[in-house]
């Protein structure tokens, strides 16, 4: 009986954060079906009494936002694929390689990982300036890559560390060459931690702001983050019904990505183990 009460009592407690959590989804979501004089309504009501789609269809042919949702498609995917490279090269230096130096390299990675993002702006701004790269998509790409490869380096480093050398060693003696195992032995081990940690590159990249802000003043390059505020923002009125729009567009393809790689991503937490 206290055992299932106790159940029980965890079960509530979990409900209760979902909600708590998924409340102000809900809401979002509702609110963009919602017409523009039932979102202004002194009675407010959680569902919508007679949803449309009118919001979603302004947004996305009466409004720059398809524009913004390419734009940000192409700097999440690029600073992804730039990251998880380096970080894979570099954590196999760091895991497999003796060398002098490599734990001061380790150990200046994790640093920078700890350094406060916002304090590189003006650096990172005035050398974008210096290379001719102010307000360009590859400006983003660099900044982002400065503070999300740190992280992604040493999370890597932690996936291959815990692979045994002796399969490496193994595939060298029966013929294999030192790429040949590095592709073959190793990277199928560690596959889902370089899964986990595009994931979070992406979803990093997706949602930054302020380096967006500070970097990019040109609008046929502002990703979703700056360009939604701009758009739909400002000092005399805000567009609530198309910003809920725009918030479920932008949400959308984070959660896809999330619901098809979530067996990776929950492998990549539990990693360390080896495949046998």
């Amino acid at each position: 009986m206290t055992a299932r009460l106790s159940r029980t009592g965890w079960s509530l407690l979990a409900w209760s954060l979902i909600l708590l959590v998924t409340g102000p989804l809900i809401w979002m979501v509702a609110t963009s079906l919602k017409a523009e004089d039932e979102v202004f309504s002194l009675e407010p009501t959680l569902l919508p009494v007679e949803p449309t789609l009118e919001h979603y269809k302004v947004l996305l042919t009466e409004t720059a936002f398809p524009g913004y949702f390419a734009n940000s498609v192409v700097i999440a995917t690029a600073t992804t694929a730039v990251v998880v490279v380096l970080a894979v090269l570099g954590a196999f230096s760091l895991a497999r390689f003796r060398y002098r130096g490599r734990e001061a390299i380790a150990s200046a990675v994790l640093l920078c990982y700890m350094l406060p993002s916002v304090v590189l702006i003006i650096p990172l701004y005035l050398l974008m300036v210096k290379l001719g790269l102010a307000n360009t998509i590859a400006s983003l790409v660099i900044a982002y890559t400065s503070f999300a490869l740190p992280y992604a380096l040493w999370l890597l480093r932690t996936f291959m560390a815990a692979v045994p050398v002796e399969i490496e060693q193994a595939a060298l003696i029966d013929g294999a060459s030192r790429m040949g195992a590095f592709f073959d032995v190793l990277l199928p081990q560690v596959l889902p931690g370089i899964i986990s940690t595009a994931l979070f590159t992406f979803i990093l990249a997706w949602n930054e702001f302020l380096f967006a802000l500070v970097l990019v003043n040109a609008d046929d390059v502002r990703p979703l983050t700056t360009g939604v505020m701009t758009m739909l923002v400002s000092g005399f009125n805000i567009e609530w019904s198309l910003l809920m729009a725009a918030s479920v567009m932008m949400s959308v393809p984070l959660i896809i990505i999330l619901a098809f790689m979530q067996g990776h991503l929950v492998r990549g937490f539990g990693a360390g183990a080896v495949k046998g």
